[in-house]
């Protein structure tokens, strides 16, 4: 049940709630060599392509996309349904990265939400949902859990007189 921007202030989340979000992202290898090199990763499996070619005797045939950029595409993609009301990151936990991403693969996203709670804020809630993210065939890359405070619609939904 994908939304877009009106419906995802706190009050909208229930606990059990899956969306299987309708963009995908291709992977580039910009994308993998930016986050390599600005996290200063000095593992050549990322930006070296003869010796990505001859690790493991030779069982990857490109360069290994970086973790951490697998995981902010991954999120990303969820960020329309799950995070347009939120403005606080609070946590990533339980993050597996199972099977490996190359640059041309096309990522999607699923979340199921876990928690929803009131936070110590009278104008936001926390909600703490799983994402899953998947390569083309359906094969899993990313999974972790995501929690986010998330404005209440009582407080924000109206922005400059007009309903958000």
């Amino acid at each position: 049940m994908p939304i877009t921007g009106t419906g995802n202030y706190v009050e909208d989340f229930q606990v059990g709630d899956v969306y299987e979000h309708v963009r995908g992202r291709t992977v580039t290898d910009m994308d993998n060599y930016l986050v390599t090199h600005m996290t200063m990763n000095t593992a050549q499996a990322h930006f070296n392509l003869p010796y990505a070619k001859q690790m493991m005797g030779g069982h990857f045939a490109e360069r290994l996309v970086v973790g951490p950029c697998t995981i902010a595409i991954v999120v990303g993609l969820t960020s329309e349904d799950m995070s347009e009301n939120a403005f606080m990151d609070l946590g990533l936990t339980a993050i597996r990265l199972p099977n490996p991403v190359f640059a041309g693969d096309t990522l999607h996203a699923k979340s199921e939400v876990l928690e929803v709670r009131p936070s110590d804020r009278p104008d936001a809630g926390i909600v703490r949902y799983k994402f899953t993210g998947f390569k083309d065939g359906g094969v899993m890359v990313a999974e972790g859990e995501r929690t986010i405070l998330v404005k209440t619609r009582a407080a924000w939904a109206k922005v400059d007189g007009h309903e958000a």
